[in-house]
Order: structure tokens, then sequence, then C-alpha cells
């Protein structure tokens, strides 16, 4: 069972790690990800082992904040979870707006690459911030410390192994990155929403509800399907557009010119 949780709940993180290996050079790309997920898996034993000494502390609230329009008590865990995901929208605003403003992306990649150091420090502490609620989740259902260990460890293995596949599968379909970074997006507005329960948030009178989880998991169901539909389609076009480039027919609508083409035929022969 906690071997599932950490799976389901690591799935994002997965993304999020794919995604920013890229951004470092072709041939350093599969180590940082091994490395990466290696080095985190070692902080989160020893995240768990404070929460699992410290729990009373990280879910009591630190202080409270009643000026203006913000009211709320804060706990530990409420702030790592509202800090956490505002770090996870940044970041996945910041790529999108870098997709859309770079003319040549191929070329950009190239030169912009980012260091190793950098890119495992950020593959860490994203690490960290996704496992903070999963490890809350799994000290709730077991408070052994070498069952939830096991887990940890059985976890990274599957995401160490399933990360080059991931990476393949972003390298040959390109378009799904953009679905990757909008998923993240989604994350990031899932935790700041949690972190806004947990603190009891209230803005302009208005309390901050949790976002349900099954929300969640419908708008990333409709973001996947949209996209597996747009790219299907999109090959259609393109295949009709060949084809009716090798027939010579002069159409700005491929696929209407090709119809027209098909249907035109058996009457000159």
């Amino acid at each position: 069972m906690l071997v599932l949780l950490q799976a389901v709940l690591g799935f994002d993180n997965l993304l999020y790690i794919t995604i920013e290996s890229r951004r470092v050079e072709a041939s350093k790309q599969a180590y940082v990800r091994r490395m990466g997920i290696g080095i985190a898996l070692g902080f989160r034993l020893i995240l768990l082992f404070v929460i699992l000494f410290t729990f009373n502390a990280v879910t009591e609230p630190l202080f409270g904040w009643s000026e203006g329009f913000v009211h709320g008590e804060f706990t530990l865990r409420a702030l790592l979870t509202l800090a956490g995901g505002a770090f996870i929208i940044w970041t996945a605003m910041k790529e999108i707006f870098h997709l859309l403003s770079v003319d040549h992306l191929e070329h950009a990649e190239a030169v912009g690459k980012r260091p190793v150091a950098s890119a495992l420090a950020l593959i860490v502490i994203m690490n960290l911030v996704f496992s903070f609620d999963s490890l809350l989740s799994a000290v709730a259902l077991s408070e052994r410390f070498l069952v939830i260990a096991a887990s940890i460890v059985v976890g990274g293995i599957l995401m160490i192994w399933l990360s080059d596949h991931v990476a393949r599968f972003l390298e040959k379909n390109r378009a799904y990155e953009v679905v990757g970074l909008f998923i993240l997006l989604v994350v990031g507005i899932l935790l700041v929403t949690d972190g806004g329960h947990l603190a009891h948030l209230t803005l302009f009178g208005y309390e901050v509800h949790a976002m349900s989880k099954a929300s969640f998991y419908f708008v990333i169901f409709i973001m996947v399907g949209v996209s597996v539909t747009q790219s299907k389609y999109r090959n259609k076009l393109m295949a009709a557009r060949e084809e009716a480039a090798r027939q010579g027919v002069p159409t700005t609508e491929p696929d209407v010119g090709l119809l027209q083409t098909k249907e035109n035929s058996p009457a000159e022969a």
C-alpha cells in the first residue's frame, strides 16, 4: 500500500525530474536524473526520520495572521506546502513562457544549457517539496520507520527506472512536454490550495478550500485527452498535406484538396 502511495504521489515529481534533466547536455541527462533521484532519496529518508519524531511540531500552529484581508493560522506543514506550490507554479510558468518567447527552440536549448550542479540542486529541492506531503500521508498509514523507508527506497528505484522511459517518450513527442508543464502548473495550484486549507486561510473574507483530488485528476484527464486528440488530428492533416503535394493539388486546405482529388479520380479514368 505504501509503495503504491509513493508511486502515485511521485508521478508529478518524476515528470519534473524528466523535464529539468533536459536542460543539461544530452550526454549527462541520464546521470542527472539518476543522481538527482538518488540524492533526493537520501534526503527523503532523513526527512522521514525528522517527521516521525516531530510530527506534532509540524502540525501545530506556529503563528496567526489577521491583518488586512488575510487571516489564517500557519503550521510548518502549511507553510512548506504553500511555498512548494508557489515554487512549482513559478517554475512551470517560467518554462512555459520560455517555450513561447524563443523563436528557434532547438538553438536556444543548445546554447542555454544548465550546469549539472544547478540541475541537481533544483531536482533535489523539488523532490523534497513533492515528498513532504506524501511522507505525512505515509506516516498516517504507518509509524514504523523501516516499513516507510522500504517503500521510499522501492519507490525511488521505480522512479530511476521509469525516468529513462519518460525521457525517451518526451524526446520523441516534444508536444507533450507542454502538457507536462501545465500538469506541473495544476500540481502547484493543488499544493497552494492544500496549504491554504491547512492554514485555515481566508482572503477578502472567503475561505480557501483545498482542490479536490477528483477535480485534479479530471483536469489532468481532460488536458491529456485534448493533447492526444490534437496530436492525432495534426498528424492526419500533415499526411493529407503530403498526399496533396504528391498529387500536385494547388490548395491551402490539403485535406479538402485530397478529398476532391479522390472524388475526381474515377471520372478521369
